[in-house]
């Protein structure tokens, strides 16, 4: 996951010196000199203490006493607790047919012939996959069976798509403009990228069919007042189990270095930093962009890791994937490492 160092940097309280002496416009030392918290009082570590900007509030909150926490400062006007309308999110209309049409779920009438000979198949391919563990092979998401709980799963998906305003999709995409599909050649990153086996792949396409056909993975998308929105297991996972594919809209890393998204991955990270790729999940992406970062920084924050984030060379594009690193409960919510690369994303303050 990628963060430039200024998103983390947040105006300081205007000081005398920064005020213009205006009759219109003008603030005295005491409106802005004294700034503190809202939640825990103190004025200290004001490069990131943000001011409300409703009309005539200017009551400051730091990035990391919000909940959920801010990792850097919103571009434009923001609001803070005390003058915002946002709410928890409202659940999406759980209707079967628009739910499919959410998500583009392929049907056709033969579809649960072949969706049951998949299903053996998978059975069957599961199980050489445990006889064969010492060559460390990928396993395809187990989806939950029953069919009402799947709808709901995925309405719990298309709720927090919404809410961000980002349409589902869950593959890269290359749109005008931005980066072209040529540019993502895994051969250009630094110091070489491990190459997804034969077999693997076919368990990574295995897991696209299903999800095509709404056979998603076992995961729920809740909302939590310090997280914000996160994702848990609905059902065991095991481990080396494939959760997703990172997806999102692919472009240059140099198009991005003011960009203040905090949802950025790496993709390609060459030896010509021209070259260097990034997945911007802001107006496309899946169930991965809701997925949180452990805290680097406390061993209980570093316990909670459960899955793993792993460049692959498949088919000589670089592909991003979520992973199992152990055995997953059911409940247990899904947490990685947000500097599995490059040490830049501040988890500090993460729960």
């Amino acid at each position: 996951m990628v963060v430039l160092g200024r998103r983390t940097q947040a105006p300081k309280p205007l000081s005398r010196s920064q005020i213009v002496d205006d009759d219109s416009d003008s603030a005295s030392d005491s409106e802005y000199g004294d700034v503190s918290c809202e939640e825990c009082g103190s004025g200290e570590s004001p490069a990131e203490l943000l001011l409300c900007d409703g009309c005539n509030c200017n009551r400051g909150y730091h990035l990391f006493c919000l909940r959920p926490i801010l990792v850097h400062v919103p571009k434009g006007k923001w609001f803070g607790p005390c003058c915002s309308k946002n709410k928890k999110p409202k659940s999406f209309p759980l209707h079967q047919t628009k739910i499919s049409d959410f998500f583009r779920i392929k049907r056709s009438a033969d579809s649960l012939q072949k969706i049951n000979q998949d299903n053996r198949k998978r059975r069957r391919r599961a199980s050489s996959l445990v006889m064969s563990k010492k060559k460390r092979r990928l396993l395809p998401f187990s989806p939950t069976e029953d069919h009402t709980r799947r709808m709901q799963q995925m309405a719990s998906l298309a709720t927090a798509l919404t809410a961000t305003g980002t349409k589902f999709s869950n593959e890269l995409t290359y749109r005008p403009r931005m980066a072209p599909r040529s540019a993502n050649c895994a051969v250009l990153e630094q110091g070489g990228m491990q190459v997804l086996s034969k077999e693997d792949i076919e368990t990574l396409n295995l897991c696209k069919s299903m999800m095509d056909r709404g056979e998603c993975p076992p995961l729920m998308v809740v909302f939590d007042p310090q997280e914000g929105f996160t994702v848990e297991a609905d059902k065991f996972i095991r481990d080396l189990t494939i959760i997703t594919e990172y997806a999102g809209d692919v472009d240059y890393l140099k198009n991005r270095e003011n960009d203040d998204g905090d949802s950025m991955m790496t993709l390609l990270s060459a030896a010509n930093p021209s070259k260097s790729l990034l997945i911007c999940p802001d107006k496309h992406g899946n169930i991965a962009r809701f997925v949180n970062g452990i805290n680097n920084h406390t061993p209980d924050g570093r316990k909670k890791q459960n899955l793993k984030c792993v460049r692959y060379d498949v088919n000589g594009e670089s592909r991003v994937l979520l992973i199992a690193n152990r055995d997953i409960p059911k409940g247990e919510r899904l947490y990685y490492d947000y500097n599995g690369y490059e040490n830049e994303y501040p988890t500090e303050h993460f729960v």
